[in-house]
């Protein structure tokens, strides 16, 4: 039996998403795909070719199949409905030969994390959080590094810190930074994360987004349809580290704020000669986390379902790091808003930094609430 897997995606911004797949669907007005996407049955989008590890040569292949529904369906829909259309989509995965399977965006955040999606499969399914949470990691001590601003003096933020993905991301940043600051709309969940954190470093808890303009550092995962973050919210030269689908950050920060680094958390190069045979709108070679989570298990032969539900720990994170690392996954380089960060960006930003606060930001904007 030759190492296999698939991964579901869906449509994150419909008219963009579908016309990738299919042109003329895409042109329907967006009300229009969101109704109709409950109609569509899963889709197969493309055969995935040429991953291969870097440690022992095994090579792994794999499909990208879609589940139709919107987030903005996923959402207002019963669960049931939901989980039924994901088990579809992975029953498709089956039948094309798949050992594992990843939930891609929306689909491993319904219900229970991807627990009733796994029971009614016969094979095993990982939500890739593990290796989205090392990536988001590695991201932030990269940034870091390359902005010359230093953990240890930092605040770093954690929007939707009552999530899996925050509160791992909380405890694991807690000893490398100066304080931490956990935003959430739970408070008594948001104070067990803190509770966890607090010997290792100064935590504060909020409901409140206001308070974000504190903060040095941020992660963002939250499961909001929509942008919560806003130019406004960030103080200069903030580094943010997207790592929600859909974006937590809103476009406004990209068009308004060029002393604000926003990246796109997750990003991952994968090993070998790879070819996913469909633009999901990253580089080549280039996969999100979630993704190469489920790469990595196939090619460790690690047909186990790896993440899931809404509890994630340490031990899972730093042992799929691991693998990964074994196999020849990567960090990629910074992306931001579909396209690479440039040299001068990074340059900008740091210059904002390090200069003056009082010093006015060029090209100058004027920012409104």
């Amino acid at each position: 039996m030759h190492d296999s897997f698939a991964f579901i995606i869906h449509p994150i911004d419909p008219k963009r998403d579908v016309s990738r797949k299919f042109p003329t669907l895409g042109k329907l007005p967006a009300w229009l795909i969101d109704y109709l996407s409950l109609f569509f049955p899963p889709v197969y989008i493309s055969e995935i070719k040429g991953i291969r590890s870097v440690y022992d040569g095994r090579t792994a292949q794999g499909w990208f199949v879609a589940c139709p529904l919107t987030p903005k369906r996923m959402m207002s829909l019963p669960p049931g409905v939901v989980y039924k259309k994901i088990i579809q989509t992975g029953k498709l995965a089956e039948k094309l030969g798949a050992r594992i399977l990843g939930l891609g965006a929306f689909t491993s955040v319904v219900g229970d994390g991807g627990i009733t999606i796994a029971k009614h499969l016969q094979i095993p399914v990982t939500t890739g959080d593990s290796y989205t949470i090392a990536q988001a990691i590695h991201a932030i001590r990269r940034a870091a590094i390359i902005m010359d601003v230093p953990l240890n003096d930092s605040t770093i933020a954690i929007v939707g810190a009552t999530g899996a993905i925050g509160a791992v991301c909380a405890e694991m940043l807690a000893s490398e930074v100066k304080s931490l600051l956990l935003i959430g709309r739970r408070m008594d969940k948001l104070n067990e994360v803190a509770n966890r954190a607090a010997n290792q470093a100064q935590v504060t808890v909020t409901d409140d987004i206001n308070q974000l303009i504190d903060a040095h550092f941020i992660i963002t995962v939250t499961s909001a349809v929509d942008a919560i973050i806003e130019p406004q919210h960030l103080r200069r030269g903030a580094i943010v580290c997207d790592v929600a689908r859909p974006r937590d950050v809103s476009r406004q920060v990209a068009e308004q704020r060029p002393d604000v680094l926003v990246i796109e958390g997750g990003m991952v190069k994968v090993p070998g000669a790879v070819d996913f045979g469909f633009n999901f709108g990253f580089p080549p070679k280039m996969a999100y986390a979630c993704m190469a989570e489920t790469m990595a298990l196939a090619l460790d032969q690690r047909y186990e379902s790896y993440t899931l539900g809404k509890d994630i720990s340490l031990s899972q994170v730093t042992t799929i790091d691991k693998i990964a690392a074994r196999h020849g996954f990567t960090l990629g380089g910074f992306r931001s808003f579909e396209r690479a960060v440039s040299e001068e960006e990074i340059a900008y930003v740091k210059a904002c930094n390090q200069s003056d606060e009082s010093l006015p930001i060029k090209p100058l904007h004027i920012y409104t609430n």
